[in-house]
Protein backbone atom coordinates (compact mmCIF):
# COMPACT_ATOMS: atom_id res chain seq x y z
CA UNK A 1 0.00 0.00 0.00
CA UNK A 2 1.25 3.32 -0.94
CA UNK A 3 2.13 5.64 2.22
CA UNK A 4 0.65 9.19 2.06
CA UNK A 5 2.95 11.63 0.69
CA UNK A 6 4.93 9.28 -1.21
CA UNK A 7 4.25 8.43 -4.49
CA UNK A 8 5.97 6.18 -6.99
CA UNK A 9 7.82 8.05 -10.37
CA UNK A 10 6.15 7.66 -13.25
CA UNK A 11 8.39 7.69 -15.96
CA UNK A 12 6.92 9.00 -19.61
CA UNK A 13 3.92 8.96 -18.21
CA UNK A 14 2.05 11.23 -20.82
CA UNK A 15 2.05 13.56 -23.70
CA UNK A 16 0.60 16.63 -24.32
CA UNK A 17 0.89 18.53 -28.06
CA UNK A 18 -0.22 22.29 -27.88
CA UNK A 19 -1.53 22.91 -31.36
CA UNK A 20 -1.53 26.99 -30.70
CA UNK A 21 2.73 26.44 -29.58
CA UNK A 22 3.86 23.29 -31.48
CA UNK A 23 5.08 22.56 -27.90
CA UNK A 24 4.72 19.03 -26.16
CA UNK A 25 4.93 18.82 -22.39
CA UNK A 26 6.14 15.30 -21.10
CA UNK A 27 5.06 14.83 -17.32
CA UNK A 28 7.39 12.21 -15.93
CA UNK A 29 7.14 12.04 -12.63
CA UNK A 30 4.53 12.90 -10.15
CA UNK A 31 5.00 14.17 -5.94
CA UNK A 32 2.40 15.72 -3.80
CA UNK A 33 2.19 19.32 -5.19
CA UNK A 34 4.48 18.69 -7.64
CA UNK A 35 5.11 17.08 -11.35
CA UNK A 36 7.98 16.40 -13.15
CA UNK A 37 8.12 17.63 -16.60
CA UNK A 38 9.78 17.66 -20.24
CA UNK A 39 8.93 20.58 -22.92
CA UNK A 40 9.95 19.56 -26.07
CA UNK A 41 12.55 17.38 -25.47
CA UNK A 42 13.84 19.91 -22.56
CA UNK A 43 15.38 18.34 -19.81
CA UNK A 44 12.92 17.40 -16.91
CA UNK A 45 12.02 19.83 -14.58
CA UNK A 46 9.88 20.03 -11.70
CA UNK A 47 6.79 22.05 -11.76
CA UNK A 48 4.79 23.44 -8.65
CA UNK A 49 0.55 24.00 -8.65
CA UNK A 50 0.53 27.29 -9.72
CA UNK A 51 3.32 27.77 -11.93
CA UNK A 52 3.34 28.70 -15.27
CA UNK A 53 5.80 27.29 -17.92
CA UNK A 54 5.73 27.71 -21.80
CA UNK A 55 1.84 28.65 -21.73
CA UNK A 56 0.95 25.20 -18.75
CA UNK A 57 -0.05 26.01 -16.08
CA UNK A 58 -0.25 23.20 -13.11
CA UNK A 59 -2.97 23.86 -11.09
CA UNK A 60 -3.75 20.22 -9.30
CA UNK A 61 -1.55 17.21 -8.67
CA UNK A 62 -2.65 13.59 -7.53
CA UNK A 63 -1.39 9.71 -7.87
CA UNK A 64 -2.80 9.79 -11.01
CA UNK A 65 -2.41 12.43 -13.20
CA UNK A 66 -1.49 16.26 -13.70
CA UNK A 67 -4.22 19.11 -14.28
CA UNK A 68 -3.02 21.70 -16.40
CA UNK A 69 -4.86 25.19 -17.79
CA UNK A 70 -4.06 25.53 -21.31
CA UNK A 71 -5.38 28.12 -23.33
CA UNK A 72 -8.21 28.71 -20.49
CA UNK A 73 -8.92 25.33 -20.98
CA UNK A 74 -8.48 22.26 -17.80
CA UNK A 75 -6.70 19.69 -19.52
CA UNK A 76 -5.64 16.01 -17.35
CA UNK A 77 -2.77 14.02 -18.25
CA UNK A 78 -3.17 10.58 -16.72
CA UNK A 79 -1.23 7.85 -16.65
CA UNK A 80 -0.60 5.89 -19.98
CA UNK A 81 -2.83 8.72 -21.87
CA UNK A 82 -2.42 11.72 -23.35
CA UNK A 83 -4.11 14.82 -24.11
CA UNK A 84 -4.06 17.16 -26.93
CA UNK A 85 -5.18 20.83 -26.99
CA UNK A 86 -6.79 22.46 -30.21
CA UNK A 87 -5.72 20.05 -32.64
CA UNK A 88 -8.77 17.65 -31.59
CA UNK A 89 -11.40 20.00 -32.86
CA UNK A 90 -12.90 18.81 -35.84
CA UNK A 91 -11.94 15.27 -35.74
CA UNK A 92 -14.38 12.47 -34.14
CA UNK A 93 -14.73 11.84 -30.79
CA UNK A 94 -16.33 9.37 -28.20
CA UNK A 95 -17.35 10.94 -24.61
CA UNK A 96 -17.60 8.00 -22.63
CA UNK A 97 -19.06 8.68 -19.00
CA UNK A 98 -18.43 6.09 -16.20
CA UNK A 99 -20.60 3.93 -14.70
CA UNK A 100 -22.13 3.65 -11.48
CA UNK A 101 -18.60 1.35 -9.87
CA UNK A 102 -16.60 4.48 -12.02
CA UNK A 103 -15.76 1.67 -15.15
CA UNK A 104 -16.35 3.00 -19.06
CA UNK A 105 -19.22 0.95 -20.59
CA UNK A 106 -20.18 1.96 -23.99
CA UNK A 107 -22.51 0.78 -26.63
CA UNK A 108 -20.69 0.89 -30.05
CA UNK A 109 -20.32 -1.68 -33.33
CA UNK A 110 -18.11 -4.44 -34.79
CA UNK A 111 -18.44 -4.97 -38.50
CA UNK A 112 -21.66 -2.71 -38.36
CA UNK A 113 -23.28 -4.45 -35.92
CA UNK A 114 -24.28 -3.24 -32.57
CA UNK A 115 -21.83 -4.02 -29.24
CA UNK A 116 -21.35 -3.44 -25.63
CA UNK A 117 -17.61 -2.23 -24.90
CA UNK A 118 -15.60 -2.45 -21.69
CA UNK A 119 -12.82 -0.05 -21.94
CA UNK A 120 -10.05 -2.37 -20.63
CA UNK A 121 -6.59 -0.58 -20.96
CA UNK A 122 -4.81 -3.80 -19.58
CA UNK A 123 -5.95 -5.34 -22.67
CA UNK A 124 -3.30 -5.40 -25.87
CA UNK A 125 -6.06 -6.04 -28.26
CA UNK A 126 -10.09 -5.92 -28.47
CA UNK A 127 -11.10 -8.98 -27.25
CA UNK A 128 -14.37 -10.92 -27.76
CA UNK A 129 -16.16 -13.72 -26.17
CA UNK A 130 -16.81 -16.10 -28.55
CA UNK A 131 -20.78 -15.51 -28.27
CA UNK A 132 -20.31 -12.41 -29.72
CA UNK A 133 -18.14 -13.58 -32.73
CA UNK A 134 -20.48 -16.04 -33.16
CA UNK A 135 -22.91 -13.43 -33.51
CA UNK A 136 -20.82 -11.26 -35.93
CA UNK A 137 -19.98 -14.20 -37.86
CA UNK A 138 -16.10 -13.45 -37.31
CA UNK A 139 -13.92 -16.97 -38.14
CA UNK A 140 -12.29 -17.35 -35.78
CA UNK A 141 -12.09 -21.14 -35.22
CA UNK A 142 -9.43 -21.86 -37.50
CA UNK A 143 -7.57 -18.64 -36.50
CA UNK A 144 -3.77 -18.79 -34.95
CA UNK A 145 -3.65 -19.15 -31.03
CA UNK A 146 -2.07 -16.90 -29.02
CA UNK A 147 -2.54 -15.53 -25.31
CA UNK A 148 -3.43 -11.49 -24.74
CA UNK A 149 -2.69 -9.87 -21.80
CA UNK A 150 -6.41 -8.68 -19.49
CA UNK A 151 -6.58 -6.83 -16.14
CA UNK A 152 -7.48 -10.41 -14.88
CA UNK A 153 -3.80 -12.02 -16.40
CA UNK A 154 -2.99 -13.42 -19.56
CA UNK A 155 -5.34 -15.82 -21.31
CA UNK A 156 -5.15 -18.01 -24.45
CA UNK A 157 -7.27 -16.77 -27.86
CA UNK A 158 -7.35 -16.61 -30.99
CA UNK A 159 -5.98 -13.97 -33.07
CA UNK A 160 -7.85 -12.33 -35.46
CA UNK A 161 -8.54 -9.01 -37.76
CA UNK A 162 -11.85 -6.81 -37.27
CA UNK A 163 -12.47 -4.80 -40.46
CA UNK A 164 -14.43 -1.97 -38.72
CA UNK A 165 -15.19 -0.86 -34.92
CA UNK A 166 -17.66 2.20 -34.09
CA UNK A 167 -17.34 4.00 -30.83
CA UNK A 168 -19.27 6.82 -30.87
CA UNK A 169 -17.81 9.17 -33.67
CA UNK A 170 -14.76 7.09 -33.79
CA UNK A 171 -14.48 4.37 -36.53
CA UNK A 172 -11.37 2.91 -37.02
CA UNK A 173 -10.56 -0.29 -39.66
CA UNK A 174 -8.47 -3.01 -39.21
CA UNK A 175 -8.08 -3.52 -35.90
CA UNK A 176 -6.00 -6.37 -34.34
CA UNK A 177 -8.55 -8.71 -31.68
CA UNK A 178 -8.90 -11.74 -30.00
CA UNK A 179 -11.74 -14.00 -29.40
CA UNK A 180 -12.03 -15.95 -26.20
CA UNK A 181 -13.34 -19.28 -26.78
CA UNK A 182 -14.21 -20.46 -23.48
CA UNK A 183 -14.86 -18.79 -19.80
CA UNK A 184 -15.70 -15.55 -20.73
CA UNK A 185 -19.08 -14.01 -21.83
CA UNK A 186 -19.20 -10.41 -20.99
CA UNK A 187 -18.87 -7.39 -23.13
CA UNK A 188 -16.15 -6.56 -25.31
CA UNK A 189 -13.01 -5.39 -23.97
CA UNK A 190 -11.91 -2.14 -25.81
CA UNK A 191 -8.11 -2.84 -25.62
CA UNK A 192 -4.72 -1.17 -27.17
CA UNK A 193 -5.61 -1.76 -30.44
CA UNK A 194 -8.31 0.63 -30.60
CA UNK A 195 -7.08 2.76 -28.29
CA UNK A 196 -3.81 3.46 -28.93
CA UNK A 197 -4.84 4.75 -32.45
CA UNK A 198 -6.93 7.71 -30.31
CA UNK A 199 -6.35 10.77 -28.19
CA UNK A 200 -7.52 9.75 -24.39
CA UNK A 201 -8.54 12.56 -22.54
CA UNK A 202 -10.55 13.93 -19.89
CA UNK A 203 -13.76 16.09 -19.20
CA UNK A 204 -14.62 15.79 -15.71
CA UNK A 205 -14.96 12.55 -14.83
CA UNK A 206 -16.08 11.41 -18.43
CA UNK A 207 -12.77 9.42 -21.37
CA UNK A 208 -12.77 11.44 -24.35
CA UNK A 209 -11.41 9.42 -27.35
CA UNK A 210 -10.18 11.71 -30.41
CA UNK A 211 -9.32 9.77 -33.43
CA UNK A 212 -5.44 10.33 -34.16
CA UNK A 213 -5.55 9.07 -37.79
Amino acid sequence: MRRPGRWTFLASLATLPLATSAATINVVGLFPGKAVVAIDKAPPRSMSVGDTVEGFRLVSVDGVGATFVVDGRRQTIAMGSYLAGANTQGRPTAVLPPDGKGHYVTQGAINGATTRFLVDTGATLVVLSATDADRLGIAYKQAPRAVVNTANGTVPFRMVKLDRIKVGDVELVNVDGGVLEGGYDGPALLGMSFLSRTEVTREGQSMVLTRRY
